[in-house]
């Protein structure tokens, strides 16, 4: 035990009634949260953990038996452990449709670029629109935003008029357009402290991909 620890019974009473304070309050905090929403989520930020955080929530829906997808903007080519595992075990609760090519300094090629990243807004509207799927993730969607390969304000637009009002879309990737926070009902900016790769390490499989 630590010196602030209870030890004696009165400390542990009165830890007891602080306690019982502190959850009659949260309870009534959350009896008054009762609505049901289809969320836009934003994970976004310099640190690492934006689409492994995304992959954690596809997890949940399959465990839940939720119906959901993935859509790939940059890692199409990657050869990942999240993209094995879905394909092969949980094919038939969530689509993966790896559509893109690489990072922009991998295809040097703009127009192949902006292709790539309508085609994946496209096959995402597709899933997006489909009232059965719960839980769509946009896996660095944020990327192609960025560098405008895809239009921002179309993007806004269709998630808007088009969502259904209970499907979860969840954007990922560095770097965010501030109208996208705005509009997103959660936002998760990851900071980076620090990471192996400035010190020589590669990305190791069961962490980076």
């Amino acid at each position: 035990m630590t010196e602030d620890s209870p030890t004696t019974p009165e400390d542990l009473a009165r830890h007891a009634s602080k306690m019982a304070k502190k959850k009659a309050a949260r309870d009534k905090i959350m009896a008054t949260k009762s609505g049901e929403k289809g969320l836009i989520i934003v994970h976004t930020g310099p640190g690492k953990g934006k689409s492994s955080s995304g992959f954690g929530m596809i997890l949940r829906c399959i465990a839940h038996g939720m119906p959901c997808a993935v859509v790939q903007f940059i890692k199409g080519a990657w050869d990942t452990g999240e993209r094995r595992l879905i394909e092969g075990h949980f094919g038939d609760l969530c689509q993966f449709h790896a559509m893109g090519e690489g990072f922009t300094w991998e295809t040097q090629d703009r127009t192949r670029d902006i292709a790539a990243a309508q085609a994946g807004w496209e096959k995402a509207k597709e899933l997006i629109r489909n009232p059965e799927i719960r839980f769509v993730l946009l896996d660095e969607i944020n990327i192609a935003l960025r560098y405008d390969y895809l239009d921002i304000d179309e993007v806004l637009a269709f998630l808007a008029a088009e969502k259904p009002p209970l499907t979860h879309v969840c954007l990922t990737g560095r770097n965010a357009k501030e109208p996208l926070i705005e509009a997103a009902d959660l936002v998760t900016e990851m900071t980076l402290v620090k990471h192996p790769f400035r010190s020589g390490i590669k990305g190791q499989p069961g962490v980076e991909f």
